[in-house]
């Protein structure tokens, strides 16, 4: 689904991404449940630090649920277990494998984004012509890697969505208060670890940021 052939749209303002960053109250599979519940038929999951072994069995008790609910999964740096447990797509960091090495063993009709972290990255990214769509940050401070990129603000979400075309999901310690301003700086959508994760309750505030994106 490469950007020439068939333009991607994010089908809601609010790209969930399924991490539980280390807290043992919900697994993955709960998580996802939750989000799936509050009406989310797009989202992202994210496991690290865990064996291969380990990520498919999740990303396939995760996909039994985005089909029971008809909603995509994205499979995040892993186009071999995105492929595995047919997700509709893969979201790859800057030392994962190339965007055209997951295009080749996805084909063309599933999701490629590609992570990047400054203008030069994603004006590559857009010129290589491979993804569908790119993740920008991050935007703010994040708690959700354990070496984060330099933070962008908003000034440089605007400098790449003035100079990139493509669909663009800003990232990086996004939160209800501050996903306005990341859509008001020119990204498409949002996408959110801990405001959801840690959520006393996640569908009710899944279900609240769905409503306030609408507005």
């Amino acid at each position: 689904m490469t950007g020439s052939e068939s333009p991607f749209v994010f089908p809601a303002r609010l790209y969930p991404i399924i991490d539980t960053l280390g807290d043992p109250r919900l697994s993955y599979v709960e998580l996802a449940g939750a989000v799936l519940d509050a009406g989310v038929r797009f989202l992202q999951l994210r496991v690290k630090q865990q064996p291969t072994k380990r990520f498919v069995e999740i990303a396939r008790a995760v996909k039994a649920l985005t089909d029971r609910a008809h909603a995509r999964l994205i499979v995040n740096d892993r186009p071999d277990i995105a492929r595995l447990v047919d997700a509709a797509g893969v979201h790859l960091g800057q030392h994962d494998v190339p965007a055209a090495a997951a295009r080749r063993m996805l084909g063309p009709d599933k999701i490629v984004g590609l992570s990047t972290h400054n203008l030069a990255q994603a004006e590559a990214a857009a010129a290589e012509g491979v993804a569908d769509y790119l993740g920008f940050g991050p935007i703010f401070p994040t708690a959700s890697k354990d070496r984060p990129d330099p933070v962008q603000g908003l000034d440089g979400l605007r400098r790449v969505r003035a100079g990139v075309k493509m669909p663009l999901v800003a990232i990086g310690g996004i939160t209800g208060v501050t996903m306005g301003e990341a859509l008001n700086a020119g990204a498409d959508a949002v996408a959110m670890i801990g405001e959801i994760s840690r959520a006393a309750n996640v569908s009710d505030t899944v279900r609240a940021l769905l409503r306030a994106l609408d507005t």
